[in-house]
């Protein structure tokens, strides 16, 4: 069975001083390593360090919302995958929705990203999904087809090995309003078929698929309790530990 992965994405939110207390409260909970279920959270840049910190000694991973592909250099306002491995993060972002729609990335670009994270050791959480209007019109899969084809171009099955990748629905991420249990297998079981044509069926099964878009306390056991749903990126809930421990709690009765 895949272990679970419960993921939180705190986007551009948090102070340091609440970050610290956000992250006490998830390594309480999260003590000591699972064999069911991995938690990770991804704090913005300026908080790494002090929720490292804080995370220090529990089984918590630390991730980054996002990563640059070149090496350190003259690149201004960007960061290196040397950098967030050096601040403790084992985990990385990349092709974000927002990052695709507001700040213009490209498949090529999360190609390279992609490759350089790789390269540098860190695991990375993939990020793929449609518009409303592309759902509506019926181009779902054709969408998920071309994102992932740009993102993997050139990259072998041996490098790609433990990526994640998180199907998230553009129309339902901070909108409230979320996939069906049964909208979200269709799209996770494309998915790993697309990943078993791309590579094989091993990998296929191997690689764990996290659903992304209004994940709340309420509907996270049905999400997660979809055969080919192996965890979850959550945003505004993943702010409070009194929403976020409930999705954590919901992948534990699932994995045990």
């Amino acid at each position: 069975m895949r272990r679970y992965l419960v993921a939180g994405n705190w986007k551009m939110n948090t102070l340091r001083q609440s970050a610290a207390a956000l992250s006490a409260e998830l390594a309480s909970v999260a003590a000591v390593e699972e064999p069911g279920v991995e938690v990770l959270v991804c704090p913005p840049y300026p908080y790494l360090l002090p929720v490292g910190d804080v995370l220090g000694g529990s089984a918590v991973r630390l991730g980054a919302q996002d990563v640059y592909f070149e090496s350190p250099g003259a690149f201004t306002g960007e960061v290196a995958v040397e950098m967030l491995r050096d601040v403790g993060c084992r985990y990385v972002l990349i092709g974000h929705s927002e990052r695709r729609a507001i700040l213009g990335e490209t498949d090529a670009v999360i190609n390279r990203k992609l490759r350089a994270a790789i390269a540098g050791g860190l695991t990375v959480v993939l990020c793929v999904g449609e518009q409303l209007s592309e759902r509506q019109s019926g181009q779902t899969e054709t969408v998920l087809d071309r994102q992932m084809e740009g993102a993997f171009a050139g990259i072998s099955d041996s490098e790609a090995a433990g990526t994640v990748i998180a199907y998230e629905p553009v129309w339902a991420i901070g909108t409230g309003v979320t996939a069906s249990p049964e909208q979200a297998e269709s799209a996770h079981e494309h998915l790993r078929k697309w990943l078993a044509r791309r590579y094989n069926p091993d990998f296929s099964e191997k690689t764990r698929i996290l659903y992304g878009g209004s994940v709340k306390p309420d509907n996270a056991l049905a999400l997660l309790g979809q055969p080919n749903v192996d965890g979850a990126l959550v945003g505004g809930a993943s702010l409070k530990s009194s929403t976020f421990v409930p999705i954590i709690e919901a992948a534990r009765k699932l994995s045990g």
